[in-house]
């Protein structure tokens, strides 16, 4: 029986919900894998960090975050460790970066990272910010530890849109991708179409949990780039930021823009799109009006689309409908088997 150890940065919701889908597997992935998983650090900003090299009791760790919103003081595992403390000492095989959004910088997730992977451990983020500005140094240094790095739950939570890429299209060079990537303002199009007062759409998702209290990010059309340049960063190598997209989100669309696109059989829906042009990967985020027949007009609440143009299997798309944080631990969850299957280790 092999045994993984994992360290944690982050213990939000989706670290929580990779947590549950963990202790629920854990069983399965030895029988199938002769692999037992054993979760050695969590380190959280401000409600403490747990250290145990013979593993978290993460049953416990799960309900005193529900219970007390941060971990026991009184546990052996406790500790004030911080996150780059972790990643730099603790003993541990994957380290999985669950931090939040810095959607200006990528960091400290790119340090936590690249610290794994100088120590020759494997990685899993689920975080966009390195994958958006430090993915080729980062694909690089993982290339030349012979370690394992993976990131499907960056974009479209954990929908396979990378494995697709690179398990299921060997050989086909991807020319554009195209999607609707940002759910915040799908559904905000979505509910100013029908009519509603803008202040009353933002306090209805925030009172359903995915709009965030501060929605600028969303709006002004940042998180869709930074999910746009880490698509076109792996799937197409282009070495992009988010702050070299051409960007625009739909802080000013109208209600009368989006009642004359509706006269004329079209709706409003902010698009992403990486195309090549004269050789360059050139990346654009922005709201325009598509014919109501297009897939992409469909897309509704907070699913979202991707779009896969290729040289061997034209375009291929795929939608992810209505997904809840359980996707999310999905996703990082199913990196974690991929680095069992693998690295044999």
């Amino acid at each position: 029986m092999r045994e993984l150890k994992v360290a944690m940065l982050g213990f939000g919701n989706a670290g929580r919900a990779f947590a549950e889908l963990l202790l629920n597997k854990k069983e399965e992935i030895k029988q199938a894998y002769s692999c037992d998983v054993k979760v050695v650090a969590i380190a959280t900003g401000s409600r403490g960090s747990l250290v145990n090299v013979a593993g978290i009791d993460l049953s416990k760790a799960c309900r005193d975050m529900e219970t007390l919103c941060r971990f026991d003081t009184d546990s052996r595992d406790y500790s004030e460790m911080i996150s780059m403390e972790i990643a730099d000492t603790v003993e541990y095989d994957l380290l999985i970066e669950l931090t939040p959004l810095a959607i200006f910088s990528g960091q400290p997730a790119i340090d936590h990272i690249k610290a794994a992977l100088n120590r020759g451990k494997h990685a899993v983020t689920a975080n966009k910010g390195p994958i958006a500005w430090a993915f080729e140094d980062l694909r690089r240094l993982a290339e030349e530890q012979g370690v394992r790095f993976y990131y499907e739950t960056t974009v479209m939570d954990g929908t396979p849109v990378f494995n697709l890429v690179e398990e299921t299209l060997r050989m086909c060079r991807v020319t554009e991708v195209s999607g609707i990537l940002n759910s915040t303002t799908n559904f905000i199009l979505e509910e100013l179409a029908k009519g509603k007062d803008y202040d009353a759409v933002i306090m209805e998702g925030k009172e359903r949990g995915f709009v965030e209290a501060d929605p600028s990010m969303d709006v002004e059309g940042w998180d869709a780039a930074a999910k746009t340049a880490a698509l076109l960063n792996v799937l197409m190598g282009a070495g992009i930021t988010p702050d070299q997209m051409d960007r625009k989100g739909i802080e000013d669309i109208t209600i009368e823009q989006i009642r004359d696109a509706e006269a004329r059989g079209k709706v409003i829906k902010l698009l992403c799109r990486g195309t090549i042009e004269n050789g360059k990967v050139i990346g654009r985020v922005a709201p325009e009006e598509i014919d109501k027949n297009e897939l992409s007009a469909t897309i509704a609440g907070t699913s979202s689309v991707v779009s896969i143009t290729t040289d061997l299997m034209r375009t291929i798309s795929i939608v992810e409908h209505d997904p809840g944080i359980e996707q999310t631990g999905f996703g990082v969850f199913s990196d974690l088997i991929r680095v069992i299957v693998n690295s044999g280790k």
